[in-house]
């Protein structure tokens, strides 16, 4: 019959001879689990593990657990200044929130903030970058990449108001955040995921009020000199001092020449729907100008 815990401890790996790898869900095997109080065997063999290590760096004078706590301290304080709170820091870099309060604040009694911490903890909010996913929703970013998203989706025919309904705003909205320089995480991301979805994607003109709200969106980013989505590389739009593409404002074609364009496009293959939306025109546009020159060249 075999001793209380043996089954445990033949399973029992020591990883590197600090800790026991056999880890369950209550976090047994391990030595902080022992010096919460627990006496299960493994734990006792954790504990003992990690003191015969302790022993072993110490006679070869190799023990030194801590580090200077200034270059972490002044991380967290920089990643603050992005928008990460140091209890967002702290949750995310899987520290107790006290750890991290005693090293930007010190601890009761007016007692300093902590001069040095463990290794493991240094390098777990060392880890933690100002990267868009770790930033809270209700954090403020830039919004030079949601500004140009907007007024690309206008440019390609989409009017606020449609733009308003998906992203469940009001109109007014929309046009706010097309002049705001700071918008939170969350619009910021919303505004991402529906230009990912629409960039590529006309607005429906299969009715005269579809058209005409498609036309009016593209004359108002005409007026402003707002690029659609081509003029924009994925790497450069959010990028306050990119430019888009040179040459995406061609010069307007005159009536003949929309007629040879169209033609043209028909020839390939398109409809006249398509071909329109091709040349950024409506297609009332389209149909004028083949009627004023019906002898334009194909």
């Amino acid at each position: 019959m075999s001793a209380p815990g043996a089954e445990a401890m033949s399973s029992t790996l020591v990883d590197g001879g600090s800790r026991g790898a056999n880890v369950t869900a209550a976090g047994h095997g391990t030595r902080a689990c022992y010096v919460r109080g627990c006496r299960r065997p493994e734990c006792r063999y954790a504990n003992r593990a990690y003191a015969a290590r302790t022993a072993r760096l110490k006679l070869y004078g190799r023990w030194d657990p801590y580090t200077d706590a200034g270059p972490v301290r002044e991380h967290i304080r920089a990643l603050s200044a992005a928008g990460i709170g140091w209890r967002r820091a702290a949750a995310l870099a899987g520290v107790p929130t006290g750890v991290v309060s005693k090293l930007l604040y010190g601890g009761s009694a007016g007692r300093p903030p902590t001069r040095r911490v463990r290794h493991r903890t240094a390098a777990r909010l060392l880890a933690i970058t100002p990267a868009g996913a770790a930033l809270g929703a209700r954090t403020l970013t830039g919004a030079t990449g949601t500004r140009r998203r907007l007024q690309a989706l206008v440019a390609r025919g989409w009017s606020q108001s449609a733009l308003a309904r998906q992203l469940g705003m009001v109109p007014s909205n929309v046009g706010t955040l097309m002049t705001r320089q700071q918008v939170t995480v969350a619009t910021a991301r919303l505004v991402l995921a529906l230009y990912d979805e629409l960039w590529d994607t006309p607005p429906p003109e299969d009715t005269r009020r579809g058209r005409a709200a498609a036309s009016r969106a593209r004359n108002h980013a005409a007026a402003r000199g707002w690029p659609p989505p081509a003029a924009w590389d994925d790497d450069a739009i959010d990028d306050p001092a990119a430019s888009p593409a040179p040459g995406w404002q061609r010069r307007r074609l005159t009536s003949a020449e929309l007629a040879d364009e169209v033609r043209d496009l028909i020839g390939q293959g398109l409809s006249r729907e398509h071909a329109a939306e091709r040349l950024g025109r409506t297609r009332g546009c389209v149909d004028k100008a083949l009627e004023r020159n019906p002898q334009a060249a194909a």
